[in-house]
Order: C-alpha cells, then structure tokens, then sequence
C-alpha cells in the first residue's frame, strides 16, 4: 500500500489490542493535549484484532472526538503491524506513535514536537524515567538489548522500548517494518540516514489490564530480528561480503588442512620410507572428515552468497506488500464509511 500524503500537521498512531479499559481515559487525554497545540492533527487507532470490545469503545469515542479514525485489522497482526498501517493512513507531516495503554504520556508530545522542529531532526526518541517495572523480565532485558544495538549500529539511545516517537512524514516513507521490528525503528530510519535525538518523557503506571506485546516469551523473536536488524545495517546491500568471507575462511581452513595431511604424508615417506608412506592414512583420518565438510561449507557460504544478492536486487525492484489486512477504515461521523477489501 502507498503511504497517504500529508494533508495536516499531526498525526497520532496508536496500535489497540484489548485496551477497552484505557481508551476512554486516554484518547480524551490525547485530544486536549493536540487542540492546545493550535495545528491539524487526526488519531488513528489501529485496532490489531482485539478480542474485547476496543472496537466499541473506539466506536463510541469516535462520536465524540470529531479527528479519531479508526483502522480495523481482521486478526491479530502484532504490534508491528499496527505501527506499520498507522504509518501508511498518516496524513500529518509530523506522525506521532505511542501505546494505548497509557503509560506514556500524552503531556510529553509537544517536547518531542519541539525537539524535532528546533532541532532540525527527523526522529525524536522518547526516554522513559523512573521506570516501575520488573528487572530480571523488563529492565534487564532492555539493557541487554539497548547495548547490543548500539554496538551493532550507530544510533545510540539509552531506550529502544519507548514506543512514544516523533518522525517526519518522509522519513516514514522509507521504513518497512516486519516481524518485531516496530522495537528497531530508529535503526532501521538510519538506513536512510537520520538525525535521532532522544527526549525524556514521563512513565506513568498501567491503571488497567495488564501487557500485552512486551512480555518475556517474545525474546527470542526480539534477539532474532536484533539479527535482522544487524544485518541489514551492515550487509543488507552487500550480503556476498558476509557469506563470502565465511565462505572464504571455511573453505580455506578446509584446504590448508588438505594441504597439510597430504604434505604430511609425502613428507614422512621420504623421511621413513614406503612402509611409512603407506601407513599414514588420509581417507580414514578425521582431519580429513573436517576438512572435507569444511570446504563443502565454505562452498555453501559462497552459493548463499550469490543467491542473496540475486534476492537482494529482486527486493529492491519487487512490489511492496503490506503484512496487515485491514477489514475496514472508519472514518469520523462527518465522513462517510468506507470499506477496505
């Protein structure tokens, strides 16, 4: 899907998945904090398959703030993909993203605001304070995470989890996001090349229900897009350069160690004699075996190699395909509904 072009100021992103509880509390919050704002702004509320009734009290809310549209999946995506269609329904030149839980503030968006604007930047980061949160499950966590993308990249930051960010519009149009990776956002925009600040913002206590997207069972998805993510920063348009050097190195120990065994052998039957030559077993010795299934490997690499830059040109010249289906878009009551297929 092509992103919409920016017809307001600001737009607010905020992926819903069973926040019934926190909605009526949050988007009235929301809406006071943006008309003090004196600009043009719409809420987008992505409703990511909720199993309670979000939807209604979306529904609900929506007679009553004039600028809440609503996005409404026909399963549960993930997190990412609500990040991923609120970015493709923004029309403001400026799209906010926070969570429906109200943990982050509202209160903290003109901060970023400004940050963005004065600063000339085009991502705004936010920096939670005196989290209130588990170490072993959370915080612990966040911090291996947060070191290990930074020495992957450049982007330093001292919290990735934040979902509360300010990014300009045409910086949105270049991040695709897939799998986790709505956590690696800012790593992702420095492909494009970005400047980040970070801004500390408030973090408030969940009032109602309990989490749902940050629990401790998606780490490993986490550390495997933390991979992704890597490699895409480094060798996403050169992936012959990582396969290659694995395949080189593997495929040369394999053949130093050939080298040395058949060496080896020559060498002691002119040392010892025939007997000697004879002896001195190569097919049998398990230094053969190694070396063997080490230059089979390094082959391997090397065809991995190539495929991947076969698929890496397909990618960039391939049609884009959104990883969300959207049942309908909801528009606000002076607008009509329109179904989306």
């Amino acid at each position: 899907m092509h992103k919409a072009e920016p017809t307001l100021d600001i737009s607010v992103a905020i992926p819903v998945y069973n926040e019934s509880g926190s909605l009526p509390s949050l988007i009235p919050e929301l809406t006071a904090v943006l008309m003090n704002l004196d600009r043009s702004y719409e809420i987008i509320a992505i409703d990511d398959g909720s199993s309670d009734d979000s939807m209604a009290v979306l529904r609900r809310l929506q007679q009553q703030e004039p600028n809440l549209r609503i996005v409404e999946f026909r399963r549960n995506f993930g997190q990412t993909a609500g990040f991923a269609a609120g970015f493709d329904y923004a029309r403001g030149k400026i799209i906010v993203t926070l969570d429906a839980d109200g943990q982050n503030d509202p209160a903290d968006i003109p901060r970023l605001l400004k940050t963005l604007e004065e600063g000339e930047y085009d991502l705004v980061n936010g920096w939670r304070q005196n989290r209130k949160e588990p170490f072993l499950t959370r915080k612990l966590p966040s911090m291996i995470a947060n070191w290990l993308i930074a020495s992957a990249s450049d982007v330093h930051l001292h919290d990735r989890g934040c979902s509360l960010k300010a990014l300009r519009h045409d910086l949105v149009e270049h991040i695709h996001l897939y799998g986790e990776l709505h956590r690696f956002i800012p790593e992702i925009a420095s492909l494009a090349g970005v400047r980040v600040a970070e801004v500390p913002v408030n973090d408030r206590p969940r009032q109602t229900g309990k989490s749902k997207y940050g629990t401790l069972s998606r780490t490993p998805r986490v550390i495997l897009d933390l991979i992704t993510v890597s490699f895409l920063l480094s060798y996403s348009n050169r992936p012959m350069q990582l396969f290659g050097i694995v395949g080189l190195l593997s495929s040369g120990l394999g053949g130093l160690t050939l080298l040395y065994l058949a060496g080896t052998k020559i060498i002691n039957g002119l040392l010892y004699g025939e007997e000697a030559f004879r002896d001195f077993r190569i097919g049998t010795n398990p230094w053969t075996m190694l070396a063997v299934l080490l230059t089979v490997l390094g082959v391997q690499f090397l065809m991995m190699g190539l495929l991947s830059e076969i698929l890496t040109r397909t990618y960039h010249e391939a049609q884009e395909k959104p990883i969300y289906v959207v049942r309908r878009v909801l528009e606000p009551p002076q607008q009509q509904d329109r179904e989306v297929a």
